[in-house]
C-alpha cells in the first residue's frame, strides 16, 4: 500500500539525458509544468547559496568561502555585488530596504545590515555573551525584527576550525537554536532541541514560523506570539529527501534546506530529492527532482520582473526555472 501511495503522488523527476538540457518531466498543477528547462545560470563558484530576489526583479546570491555576494540583474548580465562579505550566508531585505545578512567566518558570526552603504550595523554577534556557532540563514518580519537559525558546526566544518587553530581546541560554543533579534533589541532564544536547523520562512500573514530540519523527518511549524516568542511546536510536514551526505550530526539526514513560500502560502523546501512543495496545510504536493552538481541543493528563492522564476542554488552553481506560481510580493522571501 505504502509503495502504491508513492507512485501516485506528484513525484516530480528530472531528465538527465548526457548532453541535453534539463527538464521536468511531469506536471505539478498550478506549480510547474512538464517539459520546463533547468537552466545553469552560473557555474565554476567556490560554493553558492542562498539566492534573494529584489523588488525590481533582479536576484542575489551568495558565494560563501569567497566572502563574495553576486547579482544577477533584470537582462540576465551576472556582476559582484559585493566583495569581503564575511562568508554572508542566508539574506533578507526590510521594508526599509535595507539587505540583511547572516555572517558565518568564524570568529566573526552574527547578523549585520550590509547595504545600501552607510547603513552598515552589525544587529547581533552574540547571545548572553556567547559567540554564535555558524548562523545559517534569517528572514525579517513587517516589524523589523529577524529571526535567524544557528545549526552550529557539522563535523567539516569544525575540523576545518580546528585546522585554523593549528589544532587548539575549539572554545565553548552555543548548542544549535532559533534566535529572535526585535528591532533594536538583543538577540532572544525562541526554539531549541533541533538536530540541525536551517531554512525558514513566515506565513504571508506572519502568524507562523517554518523552520527546515536538515537533520530531521518533519518540517517544524510554530505560531507567533505578538513580541515574537514561538508557541505551539508541531511537526508540520514530512519530507521524502534522504542525504547521501553524512554531517556527523543526530537524527535522519533528510537534507533539507532553503525554505520559501510562494504567493498561495505553499511551501518549497530543498531537501536530497529537490524541491519539494507542499500546501498550506502541509500536505505534499511534489518534488521538481533535481540536484546541484551530483549533491543536495542548498538555497532557492522566487525572483525576476513577475517573481516567477525560481532560482536554486548550491555546490558552485545556479540554475533557474520558469513556474507557474509565484512567489510572495509582500516580502523578499
Amino acid at each position: 500500500m505504502m509503495l502504491l501511495s508513492f507512485f501516485l503522488h506528484a513525484f516530480v523527476l528530472v531528465a538527465q539525458v548526457p548532453g541535453a538540457t534539463q527538464v521536468v518531466s511531469e506536471d505539478i498543477p498550478g506549480i510547474v509544468k512538464a517539459g520546463t528547462k533547468i537552466e545553469l545560470v552560473k557555474s565554476g563558484l567556490d560554493g553558492a547559496d542562498d539566492p534573494i530576489g529584489l523588488p525590481d526583479g533582479a536576484t542575489l546570491f551568495t558565494e560563501p568561502p569567497a566572502n563574495r555576494i553576486w547579482k544577477i540583474d533584470q537582462a540576465g548580465r551576472i556582476s559582484v555585488f559585493r566583495e569581503n562579505s564575511n562568508a554572508g550566508l542566508g539574506m533578507s531585505l526590510d521594508s526599509k530596504g535595507r539587505l540583511f545578512s547572516v555572517q558565518s567566518a568564524y570568529g566573526h558570526t552574527g547578523i549585520a545590515v550590509i547595504s545600501p552603504p552607510g547603513t552598515e550595523t552589525v544587529i547581533t554577534d552574540n547571545f548572553e555573551g556567547m559567540p554564535f556557532g555558524r548562523p545559517n540563514d534569517l528572514i525579517v518580519d513587517k516589524k523589523g525584527g529577524v529571526y535567524f537559525t544557528d545549526p552550529g558546526l557539522n563535523g567539516a566544518q569544525a575540523e576545518a576550525v580546528k585546522k585554523a587553530l593549528a589544532g587548539k581546541p575549539l572554545p565553548p560554543r552555543l548548542p544549535p537554536a532559533l534566535y529572535y533579534v526585535p528591532a533594536g533589541g538583543k538577540a532572544i532564544k525562541v526554539a531549541d532541541t533541533i538536530e540541525r536547523p536551517n531554512g525558514i520562512t513566515l506565513s504571508r500573514d506572519e502568524k507562523t514560523l517554518f523552520l527546515n530540519n536538515t537533520n530531521g523527518l518533519y518540517m517544524l511549524a510554530f505560531d507567533i506570539n505578538p513580541d515574537g516568542t514561538l508557541r505551539n511546536r508541531r511537526n508540520f510536514a514530512v519530507y521524502e529527501g534522504r542525504s547521501k551526505r553524512p554531517n556527523d550530526l543526530p537524527g535522519i539526514v533528510t537534507g533539507a534546506d532553503g525554505l520559501i513560500i510562494d504567493s498561495e502560502d505553499r511551501l518549497y523546501a530543498l531537501t536530497a530529492a529537490g524541491v519539494e512543495i507542499f500546501s498550506p496545510q502541509g500536505k505534499h504536493l511534489g518534488v521538481i527532482g533535481m540536484s546541484c552538481n551530483d549533491q543536495d541543493c542548498q538555497g532557492l528563492a522566487f525572483s525576476g520582473p513577475k517573481k516567477s522564476t525560481l532560482y536554486v542554488a548550491g555546490r558552485g552553481a545556479v540554475w533557474k526555472i520558469e513556474m507557474l506560481s509565484t512567489g510572495f510580493k509582500g516580502r523578499a522571501k
